[in-house]
Parts: structure tokens; sequence; C-alpha cells
């Protein structure tokens, strides 16, 4: 990978617009051409990081998952930002649509009508073996063509058979979690529940 110079990425951070940091600093910065910069700084073991870049591991995921015929965004180059502390970025041209809680917030019935549709996306990613601990409304977009798609996919397992139960349901867990901590109260889980029992019947 790459190594962007300190100059070359204060003219990418000066130029862009920041559509997401922490307390570490940007993570998402849209640059003057339209696409994204993500950036990775690293979480546990700084060895193991610089081995296995964060970057590398996110664009990795796109391909599989693109592989399956899951949208994603389509990712151009990734970078070290700062190879001694594992701190890399990935460049990628976003994928279009709308995320989910944005729909929620914005048309609780145009979202309630997508609930049998997203139950059933979320089935196929479990009989495809995908564990995807990120699983919330915020990664999910739905596309100008009324399809699903996912974003910020790094935190994800590729099983290679479909996930159990246990699994399913702490998958689903995460989505909960998700919800409680966003103060989401009048969520239709139960109907989204539903949905899923119902395709799963249907399909099986």
């Amino acid at each position: 990978m790459r190594i962007v110079t300190a100059n070359e990425l204060q003219i990418w951070l000066s130029q862009g617009e920041l559509l997401e940091k922490d307390s570490f600093g940007p993570k998402v910065v849209k640059l003057a051409s339209g696409e994204l910069l993500k950036i990775f700084r690293a979480r546990g073991n700084r060895l193991l990081n610089r081995l296995r870049p964060a970057a590398r591991r996110f664009q990795h995921h796109a391909e599989r998952l693109q592989g399956l015929g899951i949208h994603t965004p389509h990712i151009v180059d990734c970078y070290w930002l700062d190879r001694e502390q594992a701190v890399s970025a990935c460049l990628y041209r976003p994928l279009v649509g709308q995320p989910l809680d944005s729909l929620y917030r914005q048309s609780r019935s145009a979202f309630d009508s997508q609930l049998p549709a997203l139950a059933r996306y979320i089935l196929e990613l479990h009989r495809r073996g995908i564990y995807f601990r990120s699983l919330h409304l915020g990664n999910i977009l739905l596309t100008p063509e009324g399809e699903f798609g996912l974003i910020d996919f790094l935190d994800m397992r590729f099983k290679g058979r479909p996930l159990g139960r246990t699994l399913v349901q702490r998958n689903f867990e995460h989505l909960r979690n998700y919800l409680h901590r966003r103060k989401v109260e009048d969520f239709p889980w139960d109907r989204l529940m539903d949905c899923y029992t119902e395709a799963s019947s249907s399909s099986s």
C-alpha cells in the first residue's frame, strides 16, 4: 500500500468535507472528487494491524460481498497514513442510496413497507454465512433501484455455511442494542421478526 505523505493528507482534509469523526480525529471525509476516504485507526495489537491493515480487510470484505451479488461501495485504493501506528485508509466511490435509519426518521410508512424485503435480505445474509456484527439501520442502504446494500462492513465474518440459531439470535441482538443506544422505542421489532420467520418458512 502506498504511504500518503502528511502534506498530501492535509490537502485532502482541507479541501474535503468531514462527514464523520471521533475523539481521535477524522473517520470519513468526502474528497473534492466525490470519493470518500475512510480512515482506520488500529484497535488492539498494532503489529497484527500492520500485517493485516484494516483498509485491506475492508477491501477484501467488499470484494467478497460483491462476489456474492451484494451491493457495496467500490474500493478505489488503500493507503497507509501512518504505518508505525497502523493507521490505514480506503478510498472508495460511495454506494448510492438512503440509509434505513434516515428513511425511518423521515417516513415510518415508507420504512414499514420495506420490512418484508428487509427481513428477506437479512435472511439471505444469514444463509450465505455472513455474520455482520455491525448490522444496523445506518449500515444498510436502500438504493434508487429498490435494492439493499451494505456499508461500513469491517466487522464481518464469512462462515462458509448458513448461520446457526445462536449466531442469528446474536446478530439480531446487535441490532436491538443499536436501537436501544439510539433510544428508538417504537421500532416495529415484532413485525420484523414475524417477517423474518415467514421468509424462513417460505423459502425452506
